[in-house]
């Protein structure tokens, strides 16, 4: 704990000077493009990932980088999305995946979760990925777990699109999708293309949309 505090007022000593103007703006208002829905894991820093500063991103975070089907009783991500489309109009949504996932490794190797019945129940929200996944062959256990990374950014990405603020903005011509999926070891990030369905390299490809909106 000690280091986080040092790091709090190494950012108050050094950081926070270098951007008084960008906290004087963000003090009353932000005014984010995007909201990035992505794992909680430690590794996966979502500003870090794209170079963004405090107000340029809207972030929710979770095991698994799940987004439940819009229900009759909508949770905590679901008034997120709302907020983030309806009222803050973000106008691209990503949702990010990454390597040696432990929520996606549960759900592969079948992981017993009795003893937390929380993130058993949560990970239900993965199924369809599951099912999916489960239907292909794979040579090794790495392979199947990337494999259900993947499927869960589609799933997940499917999910979010019976939410009714993504469903009017998409049809409104307003907003896009992304599914992308980071490679801790390499930096890099597979982005989804929704005309092949395949993911691409996004460095190769950095157009890639995996949903676009009706009006371009």
């Amino acid at each position: 704990m000690r280091d986080i505090i040092d790091g709090f007022l190494r950012f108050q000593r050094e950081a926070f000077p270098q951007r008084v103007e960008l906290f004087k703006r963000l003090a009353t208002s932000q005014n984010p493009k995007a909201l990035f829905v992505t794992c909680s894991d430690s590794r996966v820093v979502p500003e870090l990932l794209t170079q963004r500063e405090p107000g340029e991103l809207f972030v929710i975070r979770n095991a698994g980088n799940i987004v439940p089907s819009y229900g009759p009783e909508p949770g905590g991500v679901s008034a997120t999305v709302e907020y983030a489309v309806s009222v803050l109009g973000v106008q691209d949504i990503v949702i990010c995946g990454h390597s040696d996932c432990g929520a996606m490794g549960a759900i592969s190797r079948c992981t017993c979760l009795d003893h937390m019945p929380a993130v058993a129940n949560w990970l239900r929200h993965a199924d369809a990925a599951k099912a999916i996944n489960a239907a292909h062959s794979f040579e090794t256990p790495g392979a199947k777990l990337d494999g259900l990374v993947r499927e869960n950014v589609i799933a997940q990405l499917a999910n979010i699109r019976t939410h009714p603020s993504v469903a009017l903005a998409l049809e409104q011509g307003r907003m896009n999708l992304h599914g992308w999926v980071y490679d801790i070891e390499t930096g890099g990030i597979d982005a989804l293309d929704g005309e092949t369905r395949k993911f691409v390299p996004l460095a190769d490809s950095p157009d890639t949309v995996a949903v676009a909106s009706r009006h371009r």
